[in-house]
């Protein structure tokens, strides 16, 4: 069993929370259909996968959840599905925020999910150069006062923006952000400010979009490919040292799975799930079985041994430099230049 984590008093999570990016419009251009996209998601919630992540912003995902969730009450009403969204105004919308915007996509989520109350609403502000964060995060919290939102958090929020919510008396429960082996930015202070406070760490990208299972094992650098995970997750693999040390520690995790008996996939999600301040890890599954691989992570733990394997390849290894989402916000550098900015308005 993967286990399950308190985020707050009352409301706890699966540990491994299925995440929705891969089903949205995007990349279902590669072949998932409908029919089998819900399928995958029952089979996570059939393997205790209850707690599931999307976004306003991923195109198509919030209404597949809520097909999702009218599908599940027909068959196992008595397991409760938990699911995660997202507030991230468009860039160029940020002037025109005000509480009947924040109202109106909270209320869109609501009516896309077929719920009377989002569990988890995570916010985002992409410009420090308007004004308006701190505003906004109130009005949401007035939303949850009233009934509309269970839980308030963030994503791919560094300390500085943290703080800032802080001082306008905001609650926060969790942070979203990027973490696994390859990028260790949430270490650069972040983890330490969680542990502080009442707020845990839910890492995204802890398989590097793939990158960190068995598929690549051995396999060729692919120099071209026209597929944004791959592309966001290459620049990482740069960023760490390039292909050469990412087969290196690839190696190391395929060796450590198989001395527990699991996949590459389950070393590289518990290496994160063990970190200090980590309450899940969101990985994601299109096809029957993947989740499946994916819970190995919850059938051993890492010895100290192991730990000290891997960072030894991760200390010798520069890594995403700076804080978390620091390289995605330069526009203008190889991380921002691929971001989309104005998913809501597409």
């Amino acid at each position: 069993m993967i286990g399950r984590f308190e985020l707050a008093p009352g409301y706890d999570i699966s540990r491994v929370v299925h995440g929705g990016w891969q089903f949205s419009a995007g990349h279902r251009a590669g072949g998932t259909d409908l029919e089998m996209a819900l399928e995958v998601l029952v089979e996570s919630a059939d393997l205790g996968v209850t707690t599931f992540d999307c976004a306003d912003i991923y195109t198509g995902v919030e209404e597949l959840y809520g097909r999702f969730l009218r599908r599940w009450r027909t068959t196992s009403a008595a397991r409760p599905i938990q699911i995660h969204t997202k507030f991230v105004p468009d860039a160029s919308d940020l002037p025109r925020v005000d509480r009947a915007y924040v109202e109106r996509i909270v209320d869109r989520s609501l009516s896309r999910l077929g719920v009377e109350r989002l569990d988890l609403v995570q916010f985002y502000w992409w410009r420090d150069d308007v004004p308006g964060m701190e505003q906004a995060a109130r009005w949401l919290a007035d939303l949850q006062q009233e009934g509309k939102i269970r839980h308030l958090g963030v994503t791919n929020m560094d300390v500085a923006h943290l703080r800032r919510l802080e001082e306008a008396r905001v609650r926060m429960v969790s942070n979203q952000v990027q973490y696994s082996a390859l990028d260790r930015r949430p270490e650069h202070g972040l983890a330490d400010w969680c542990a502080r406070r009442e707020m845990r760490v839910i890492a995204f990208g802890s398989l590097a979009g793939g990158f960190l299972t068995d598929r690549w094992l051995g396999r060729p650098d692919p120099a071209i490919h026209d597929n944004r995970s791959l592309t966001k997750y290459r620049l990482v693999i740069d960023e760490f040292g390039g292909w050469a040390a990412h087969q290196a520690l690839l190696r190391e995790l395929a060796a450590i799975g198989e001395a527990h008996g699991v996949e590459t996939s389950a070393v590289a999600i518990r290496f994160v799930l063990e970190q200090p301040s980590v309450a899940a890890v969101i990985a994601g599954a299109t096809r029957p079985g993947q989740m499946a691989r994916n819970l190995g992570a919850g059938a051993f733990e890492l010895t100290s041994e192991d730990h000290v394997r891997i960072r030894r390849l991760t200390d010798a290894s520069p890594g995403p430099a700076g804080d978390v989402f620091e390289l995605e916000r330069d526009r203008d550098g190889p991380h921002g230049r691929i971001m989309k900015y104005d998913l809501n308005r597409a």
